[in-house]
């Protein structure tokens, strides 16, 4: 029978260690959306930039890149921090705000989900379980935890950060080389940006 400071020690062990994956999900999510940020401050120079519909994705903007994946954070936060059991919709969507048209309006809202994650992030736990309800066109019903959806989140945002650099270079914007690039690819061609190095 394992003794009780070895019960103690392990459960200590596991604690710590799902404090640091959470505390790196939390790195990683607000490194993806300061790049946007910075997308806001450094790369557009107009509001209209946010509202040019692309030639090669029809409907799409800068702006409602921005806006979509922004929502996918919001959506998860409020839905772990709801009272059990926790549910999560991702096709609940707020279009037309605020700031898929006006650089400030995009800022305070991406500003906001960062304080709102550090926030959260720090209270909750990895398996925290939630149900993800999807249409897929059929309607779907799933278990997940806010660790893996949290890290789905920020892969998602990087997904549309790869489609405002095309619609950027429409407009020859350029933007900062890591935007719109993987993890996994900036540790493979070894890039020097903060989610280049390899962690392991």
């Amino acid at each position: 029978m394992p003794s009780t400071e070895h019960n103690v020690a392990t459960q200590s062990h596991s604690e710590t260690d799902e404090a640091t994956a959470l505390a790196r999900l939390l790195e990683v999510s607000t490194i993806v959306l300061r790049q946007a940020v910075d997308l806001l401050d450094k790369g557009l120079s107009t509001d209209e930039q946010l509202t040019v519909h692309s030639r090669y994705m029809p409907g799409s903007t800068i702006g409602k890149h921005l806006r979509h994946a922004r929502d996918h954070f919001v959506l998860l936060l409020n839905a772990v921090s709801s009272s059990p059991p926790h549910v999560l919709n991702y096709d609940i969507r707020s279009r037309n705000t605020p700031m898929e048209s006006g650089r400030a309006a995009a800022r305070q809202a991406i500003n906001d989900t960062i304080a709102q994650l550090q926030k959260v992030v720090p209270k909750a736990k990895m398996d925290d379980p939630i149900t993800l309800h999807a249409v897929t066109p059929y309607a779907q019903v799933m278990e997940t935890t806010f660790g893996r959806e949290l890290w789905f989140a920020g892969l998602h945002a990087i997904h549309h950060w790869s489609m405002i650099r095309v619609i950027a270079g429409e407009l020859g914007i350029t933007l900062e080389e890591s935007f719109g690039f993987a993890p996994s690819t900036l540790v493979h061609l070894e890039s020097k940006a903060p989610l280049g190095k390899a962690k392991i």
